[in-house]
């Protein structure tokens, strides 16, 4: 009776990291959690004022289409960003965040039978939706001597979709320009769509990331970006989708049957977020503070710290990672081992730098007692 994509999906890695934290702190350690990738950091309070002013008395379902003051919103941050205009009103979609719209796009793309390729070390969401919308997978291995790009020769004959997701999770490795260049004539040779995760383009720490959007051809990119990490409102759930007509016309469509509009309240305070840029500057230098404390102490480790040129994550290199995780976790430091997120993570582990920085300074002791 129960879906056999489902009985047969293997136990999300980050269910089993909550387990060993749980386990942790029914015994009395004190948890310095680098595991899973949920911000800490504060919601300005601008954004969660606009979210109590915003609450009516009754709310009603939201439109499949969303605000037409986030639309705006989101198009303008867009402008400003990226430097590309959007129509409000056929290229853009608010999203519950950006995960449900990620799984979705296989089932709206109608993928089925055919091929859903994407990077690995990857997140776990693309595979998901692919196998749920019937679609067959290929992974793309990510490895160190390629900058952690995808090789875009190895694509299928017959694939339907290709996700990348730069600033890359779990890596943190950016691509350049040209890439996103090289990978809208493939898309347009082989008649694939593209969708692009960028859920940590405002996660920077030298050079300001660029975005699928900025291709010489946009027309088969499918954009996803979200509030989670650029403003830490990960429960708000609130992002957006930016694509071709026809597409955003698509998820529109699919919309009310699934019922997962963003609540207008939290539309709202969207829309002040989108405009607000002081903010995220300020997220930026609290990471930043947190890599100072936690990158000299890694690598007085003699483990290495490999690309991790953006995002909230580092990514460490280290001989006999497995050991290593299990050493952490016994002095109470929770890092995801890199393996979570597919073969081409072995040999690694990933810290997500979410603790707060007085838990980062007590992580970096930890580091510097271990033998």
């Amino acid at each position: 009776m129960i879906n056999p994509v489902l009985t047969d999906m293997a136990v999300y890695p980050f269910t089993r990291l909550e387990h060993e934290r749980r386990r942790l702190l029914d015994a009395g350690v004190e948890v310095i959690d680098f595991g899973k990738g949920d911000p800490n950091e504060p919601t300005d309070p601008i954004i969660r004022q606009a979210l109590v002013d915003a609450l009516p008395e009754r709310a009603p379902y939201p439109l499949a289409q969303g605000l037409p003051e986030l639309r705006e919103a989101a198009t303008g941050w867009v402008q400003r960003r990226f430097g590309v205009a959007l129509d409000p009103e056929t290229e853009i979609v608010p999203t519950y965040g950006s995960k449900e719209a990620i799984f979705s796009l296989a089932q709206v793309l109608g993928t089925g039978g055919r091929v859903v390729a994407f990077g690995e070390p990857a997140y776990p969401v693309y595979e998901r939706g692919a196998l749920f919308a019937g679609a067959r997978v290929q992974t793309l291995p990510l490895l160190r001597e390629n900058g952690f790009l995808a090789d875009l020769e190895q694509l299928d004959d017959d694939v339907a979709l290709v996700w990348v997701n730069y600033p890359h999770n779990p890596t943190g490795t950016v691509a350049p320009p040209a890439f996103y260049d090289e990978l809208a004539a493939a898309a347009e040779r082989h008649d694939f769509v593209v969708g692009s995760d960028e859920a940590y383009t405002e996660l920077w720490f030298d050079e300001p990331p660029p975005s699928a959007l900025q291709a010489a051809d946009r027309s088969r990119f499918v954009v996803f970006q979200t509030l989670s990490k650029r403003s830490s409102m990960t429960g708000y759930r609130s992002g957006f989708v930016a694509g071709s007509p026809a597409i955003v016309a698509a998820l529109k469509a699919y919309r009310p049957t699934v019922g997962t509009a963003p609540q207008e309240f939290v539309q709202r305070a969207s829309v002040v977020a989108w405009d607000d840029e002081r903010h995220v500057e300020e997220t930026r230098a609290r990471y930043r503070a947190k890599r100072d404390v936690m990158i000299p102490a890694i690598e007085s480790r003699g483990w290495e710290i490999v690309a991790s040129e953006a995002t909230m994550y580092l990514w460490v290199a280290v001989p006999d990672a497995g050991d290593v995780v299990d050493v952490l976790l016994e002095r109470g430091v929770l890092v995801s081992p890199g393996e979570f997120f597919g073969p081409s993570g072995a040999g690694y582990v990933r810290f997500a730098l979410v603790p707060t920085l007085e838990e980062c300074e007590r992580a970096a002791e930890i580091l510097g007692s271990l033998a």
